[in-house]
């Protein structure tokens, strides 16, 4: 793929853009317009925003530039979606989260913007928590209250992120073991608890045992410094990779093979990986 965008003019670019919200004006008219697109409302594509935000993840982690540019483009559909469908009801439109965000990292780099001088990343990030509680009323020397904080991670993250940062905030804040020898007593207590509850018949309890265990295993990860969403997207990409190879050597359906022969295909499709 060309890299056109080193030589092409700021008109080319916004030229692009207005023919992109152009494109999305006409899918949403009421008069010729598409009929799935005429049905979204914001909260019905909520799902459409985490899965195309995650497949740019993936594409990043490809490495491959054209599924990147494919996946941006996807993404940045659903922005404008979003900004069409707030327009239609009056109430903002995508000129204004443009000029919101250049505003906003405007005020926030004092810095680059202003007269503000920096050393190190440590300043620029106390600086911008500083702004930022500014913008939201809030005095910068009162210092909020840890649950605040840690409550937008809840609302705002996937699970496993938001517990690495809930984990990494507490411990921050002295909710810390002395040592990892305290965290592995930790996990073996909440593994008995989990147990425990299994026997019993109680959902709500048997998730939440679970959800305990969970945390205290991205506290172990943390404490090694690993991350928990890395290591699981590692396992679940390993696992389809064997299952591949597997189906690649059946002679016929995986459900038609006993459990022993399976475990014998999974071994060597584990072998062949290790090796490769």
């Amino acid at each position: 793929m060309a890299n056109s965008d080193s030589s092409a003019s700021p008109m080319d670019l916004l030229n692009a853009v207005q023919h992109l919200v152009d494109v999305v004006a006409r899918l949403r008219s009421p008069e010729g317009g598409c009929p799935w697109d005429l049905a979204q409302t914001p909260e019905s594509l909520i799902p459409y925003v985490i899965e195309e935000a995650y497949e740019t993840v993936d594409a990043i982690r490809s490495g491959v530039p054209q599924a990147i540019c494919e996946e941006l483009g996807d993404l940045l559909l659903q922005v404008v979606l979003q900004a069409q469908i707030a327009s239609e009801l009056d109430q903002f439109t995508l000129r204004e989260v443009a000029q919101g965000i250049s505003d906003k990292l405007i005020r926030r780099h004092p810095h680059v913007f202003a007269d503000v001088a920096v050393e190190t990343v440590e300043d620029v990030h106390r600086n911008w928590e500083q702004i930022k509680a500014v913008e939201k009323g809030h005095d910068p020397q009162v210092v909020p209250p840890l649950s605040q904080k840690l409550s937008r991670y809840s609302r705002s993250l996937p699970p496993l992120m938001a517990s690495m940062k809930i984990s990494q905030k507490a411990a921050a804040a002295g909710f810390e073991w002395e040592t990892i020898e305290g965290v592995w007593d930790k996990f073996n207590e909440e593994l008995a608890e989990f147990k425990e509850a299994l026997d019993s018949t109680d959902k709500a309890h048997q998730e939440a045992e679970l959800g305990d265990l969970l945390f205290t295993i991205i506290n172990i990860a943390r404490w090694h410094d690993l991350d928990p969403s890395t290591a699981l997207q590692g396992t679940n990409q390993r696992f389809i990779q064997r299952l591949q190879l597997m189906e690649q050597v059946a002679d016929r359906p995986l459900e038609d093979y006993t459990l022993a022969e399976l475990e014998t295909l999974w071994q060597q499709a584990k072998a062949t990986l290790k090796q490769a």
